[in-house]
């Protein structure tokens, strides 16, 4: 008796399937596996997730492919133009579905957080390590953020939305993580369509945070600094000046100058250290708010917390289930959270009071987590000394790693390539 050969049954197969296939649909399918292929491959080495779980995506999205094909070519074929526009839909429908909960290109519009990341770098971030966020504004113009391409104008529309849903993922945000998320202060625009920022996380939920003198504190231990971060310095020096080459050097830092001797200057650490070495500088000087200075520009604005970038907290970072006694300061700290990010638009202080829906409340318990963004460029960041907290539903994904560099101040085209940052991963 004959036993039939398992791999030329599924050779058969392979072959009735393929058969069915014209040679642009045979094309087509393989450039999305391909792709398929290669977002496996970045989520196993760049995610951290563990083999069979991107293995399980991997095998989910390949299956998904197959059975439209099959799916398709049980319908009547009509004519060219239908097979162009069945493969251009899936196409669209294949890379949204990619960026909306898998990973998605971004690139770094400002100096931030200079230069950890610089201006012109092309990120992928991901979706799946903190859990993709299911669309709240669904009805959208494709891969386009909030603005029509060209012409301008809202991409979306808010005559229908969805309650904020997120998937399980991979990890939680960490401290010092660098993470995408929706500008929580924004105003006008849906939690989703607010402008995309890329920060660093300093502080988490239930973490509290303080600046001393510059120095990140995390419940009271210094937090780690980033090795390329930079602060403000005031350079004197002996009337000359800085010649493109030395600024190159100094890996071209942001500078003004107020006089023919007077200089300010973004610096990283190793930076200074070249600067102060240089004969022509007699001296260099950190730029520092003092403790006890006002800032009215910074979070949250009240004068009975004489707050600035240099020196700010301690502060508390609202966290899920956590309940706090509401006072005469606390009441306005937490005023945003309470009124805009967790929906109690009655809430108000009132005498030293709060309220919501006219009765008073000596205490409120957080709905979701919090966290505390700063940039890297630390006197050249809008960050959350700024602004306040960011919320865990304007949470985009965690940035991976550069895919392309470009410096468009560069003299030609082969130099405006920075080729040394790309695959970089982002820490």
């Amino acid at each position: 008796m004959t036993q039939e050969n398992p791999n030329s049954k599924q050779s058969n197969y392979y072959s009735k399937f393929m058969s069915l296939l014209t040679s642009r649909e045979k094309k087509s399918f393989w450039l999305m596996n391909g792709i398929n292929l290669f977002f496996f491959v970045v989520m196993t080495l760049f995610t951290g997730a563990g083999i069979l779980l991107t293995a399980s995506f991997f095998l989910l999205i390949a299956a998904t492919i197959v059975a439209y094909y099959i799916l398709v070519n049980k319908l009547p074929r009509k004519n060219k133009n239908r097979e162009w526009i069945e493969a251009l839909a899936f196409a669209v429908v294949a890379a949204t579905l990619i960026r909306t909960f898998f990973i998605e290109a971004y690139t770094i519009p400002t100096s931030s957080m200079e230069k950890s990341l610089l201006v012109g770098d092309f990120l992928f971030v991901s979706k799946v390590n903190y859990g993709a966020r299911a669309p709240m504004t669904p009805v959208s113009f494709p891969f386009a953020h909030n603005t029509m391409p060209i012409m301008g104008g809202k991409s979306y529309s808010e005559s229908f939305s969805m309650p904020y849903f997120r998937l399980p993922g991979f990890q939680q945000i960490k401290n010092n993580d660098v993470v995408v998320f929706n500008y929580p202060a924004e105003e006008g625009r849906p939690v989703d369509k607010k402008e995309n920022y890329i920060k660093r996380c300093l502080a988490i939920a239930g973490d509290t945070i303080m600046l001393v003198n510059q120095q990140v504190f995390i419940n009271g231990t210094p937090a780690e600094n980033p090795p390329k971060m930079q602060h403000s310095y005031y350079v004197k020096t002996d009337g000359s000046g800085f010649s493109s080459k030395t600024l190159r050097n100094l890996s071209d830092p942001e500078y003004g100058q107020s006089s023919v001797n007077e200089f300010g200057f973004l610096l990283t650490d190793e930076a200074r250290s070249k600067m102060k070495s240089l004969s022509n500088v007699q001296a260099i000087d950190s730029i520092l708010k003092p403790a006890g200075y006002f800032d009215n520009s910074v979070f949250p604005h009240r004068r009975e917390l004489p707050w600035n970038v240099d020196n700010f907290g301690p502060l508390y970072v609202p966290k899920a289930g956590v309940t706090i006694t509401l006072d005469s300061i606390n009441a306005w700290v937490y005023e945003r959270v309470i009124k805009e990010y967790e929906n109690h638009p009655t809430y108000e202080v009132r005498d030293g009071k709060c309220y919501i829906d006219n009765e008073q409340i000596t205490s409120y318990t957080f709905k979701q987590d919090y966290y505390f963004m700063m940039g890297d460029n630390r006197h050249n960041s809008l960050d959350s000394r700024f602004w306040g907290f960011v919320p865990h539903d304007h949470i985009v994904g965690k940035a991976l790693f550069i895919w392309m560099s470009w410096d468009t101040n560069a003299p030609s085209f082969l130099e405006k390539i920075r080729w040394n940052r790309i695959f970089n991963g982002i820490h």
